[in-house]
């Protein structure tokens, strides 16, 4: 069965009370696009882990998809009303039905980490069945290897585990990094997030993985340091947890921080330097990871 999709053209004043308008009168499903998504004008937005997104593309589409039965020109013009403006300018585009599970799948091939590690989707066979393999894919949670800040903490593992480390991942999402430090030699593992779903995500992808590790919320990770703390995460979130993962971290131990935006690399340096000397950093897509050795 085809679906009806009507894409409305607004602004960054109305994009979000018009959302809510058409999900209050009964539409399948909203989402909020730029309207200049791939032009030179295209905006980047990114929020933080926890914190509302307090801003929106100046020029916005909302994208709503119709029920079978429910008339578009109808639909748009008691939105408009609920949201008191007049009829924005709209239009209605056709979808056809396909297969959505094959088109998904269709869309996240292997990614080669370094020439030992990849990230392969279980639907995928291995394009080396020697090397070492993890079977993960889309799901509940962050973190399938595809994002520029996943690869650099994965890169950064696959160099610098040597064996038999104690490590904790914290922000682990769908646990791909603890994940990953396990399979190049990691010893104890632990995980953290403060999503539910992710430890959801996180046991189900270990287990796949054949890979003992525990997954945490934050109050319930026991007591104790790591040789290793992994962090991927955003900038602010890194901030205000500075002290708790200083703390989790060995004398002689070593910490890994991403989720940075390369302006920001400054601040984070300022911050954990009280207590790390770090090593150059790493830097892919605009993103950074900074990693660094704990002073005795």
């Amino acid at each position: 069965m085809p679906w009806t999709e009507l894409r409305i053209t607004t602004d960054s004043r109305h994009a979000e009370a018009l959302s809510d308008a058409l999900f209050d009168l009964g539409v399948l499903s909203v989402s909020i696009e730029d309207a200049a998504v791939g032009t030179a004008d295209e905006k980047p937005i990114f929020g933080e882990p926890g914190e509302p997104v307090d801003q929106m593309w100046d020029h916005s589409i909302v994208v709503a998809h119709l029920g079978e039965d429910m008339d578009a020109a109808l639909t748009m013009a008691a939105a408009a009303n609920a949201v008191g403006i007049a009829v924005p300018q709209f239009e209605l585009v056709t979808v056809e039905d396909q297969d959505w599970v094959r088109l998904t799948q269709s869309q996240f091939d292997p990614i080669p980490i370094s020439k030992r590690l990849w990230i392969t989707p279980t639907w995928h066979d291995a394009p080396d069945a020697e090397a070492i393999n993890i079977a993960l894919d889309p799901g509940l949670a962050f973190g399938t290897g595809s994002h520029p800040t996943t690869r650099l903490c994965l890169k950064w593992l696959d160099a610098h585990i040597a064996g038999g480390e104690t490590l904790l991942d914290y922000g682990c999402g769908s646990g791909i990094l603890a994940i990953a430090a396990r399979k190049v030699g990691a010893g104890a593992t632990h995980g953290v997030d403060i999503d539910p779903q992710a430890m959801v995500a996180s046991r189900q992808n270990a287990e796949q993985n054949h890979v003992a590790i525990d997954f945490f919320l934050p109050d319930e990770l026991p007591a104790g340091e790591y040789d290793v703390v992994v962090a991927n995460i955003l900038t602010n979130p890194l901030k205000a947890l500075a002290p708790m993962l200083a703390s989790r971290v060995k004398a002689g131990g070593r910490i890994a921080l991403s989720g940075i935006l390369s302006e920001q690399a400054d601040d984070i340096f300022a911050i954990y330097g009280q207590w790390f000397d770090f090593a150059p950093k790493a830097e892919e897509d605009g993103w950074v990871c900074l990693s660094g050795s704990k002073r005795a």
